[in-house]
């Protein structure tokens, strides 16, 4: 045993066995989750499976949605220290008789991969057996394991166009990434949003998010620019993360226009309440602020995989649905950056309407037609 998870709740059987392996981030598992919800409602009798990394947060996440999951002892390259890469070798051997445990026994029709190292041992050896494999790559620079297994899948999902640098043109299709159902069908008004916070109608208000963790160099800029909200008569929405809450905090305790907190839950409110957004560019933030249809400015967080939120960010700046500061001038620029974009309306305007041209709310029942098609469902 893998670990005590709770039974698959795919049904009763007359319907397809479908493993969806990967995580690590909420850019893996939600998009995953959503892909699930569309596969169940397609095909009530479904039974899905998932496969995560022992210690990640699908682990957790998965089974709160309401599906089994196996966790795999494996663990990613380490950057920053390579004497921790040592037992790498051993886990990934390790991973793979896992994995040939856990198709054996479930007898997949298909297994689709969303990312994170734990798909690659489940996608190789699903491949190896001649079992159709699916890929969903949520960023606009794909990840070395999609690469890798992208020349064996059947289809490969993609978020943006001009993928085929990645992988074989004839298996792109290219379906967006799939939204929480919260921010799709938000019908929450800006009024509403600004009462939610405390905040005033009159006053422009920009929304600072830097993911549930915070942002160090976004929340950094925002705290040396504090001043120029208030002179400028702009109010700000504030999630800080963690490490940041306490000193935000005492800023807005002194300041009326300043609303902080470590997280936000209920995020429609905010993404309701806001003119602007100032936002880190993860594939699912972005694929949000389509639906949201804000301007945004990004501040691709430097240290991800491959650089890839700043390939999501320029894709959007491209279509001038979007501007972007570098996290390394975020201190200097941030701030005069957004005051400038709260006193154009125009601008505004045109970041608003090029953003919403890109949203995409369906993309998880895409998803799921297309698999549930090819392996004739």
């Amino acid at each position: 045993m893998l670990g005590n998870q709770p039974p698959s709740s795919g049904g009763v059987g007359g319907g397809h066995r479908i493993i969806i392996a990967g995580g690590g981030t909420g850019g893996h598992i939600f998009p995953a989750v959503a892909i699930a919800h569309a596969l169940r409602k397609l095909q009530p009798g479904i039974d899905i499976l998932f496969v995560g990394a022992k210690g990640k947060m699908e682990m957790e996440k998965v089974p709160q949605a309401g599906y089994a999951i196996k966790g795999l002892d494996i663990a990613g390259f380490n950057r920053s220290s390579l004497i921790k890469n040592i037992g790498l070798p051993f886990k990934l051997i390790k991973s793979f008789w896992q994995v040939r445990s856990i198709i054996k026994a479930f007898q997949p029709d298909a297994v689709i991969g969303v990312g994170g190292y734990s798909s690659f041992p489940v996608l190789r050896y699903a491949q190896a057996q001649g079992i159709a494999t699916f890929i969903h790559e949520a960023n606009s620079f794909a990840g070395k394991s999609n690469m890798l297994l992208g020349k064996q899948a059947r289809k490969i999902f993609v978020a943006t166009d001009g993928m085929e640098k990645f992988f074989p043109a004839e298996k792109i299709m290219v379906t967006g990434n799939p939204v929480r159902q919260n921010i799709v069908t938000n019908k929450i008004s800006r009024s509403e949003g600004i009462q939610f916070f405390g905040l005033e109608p009159a006053k422009k208000t920009v929304f600072v998010t830097g993911g549930s963790l915070g942002a160090k160099g976004i929340n950094e800029a925002i705290d040396a620019g504090i001043g120029a909200f208030s002179q400028n008569n702009v109010q700000l929405i504030w999630q800080t993360g963690k490490p940041y809450a306490e000193k935000a905090s005492a800023l807005a305790a002194e300041n009326k226009n300043i609303w902080a907190n470590s997280f936000i839950t209920q995020m429609e409110y905010a993404y309701a309440a806001a003119d602007i957004v100032v936002s880190r560019a993860g594939a699912m933030s972005v694929a949000e602020l389509c639906v949201a249809k804000k301007p945004v400015v990004f501040v691709p967080f430097p240290f991800a995989a491959e650089d890839h939120q700043t390939a999501n960010a320029q894709n959007l700046v491209n279509k001038q649905a979007g501007l972007m500061i570098r996290d390394s001038e975020a201190k200097e620029k941030l701030v005069p950056t957004v005051i400038a974009l709260a006193k154009d309306n125009d601008q505004q305007q045109m970041l608003r309407e090029n953003i919403g041209e890109l949203a995409v709310t369906n993309a998880d029942e895409v998803v799921a037609n297309e698999i549930l098609k090819i392996i004739g469902g």
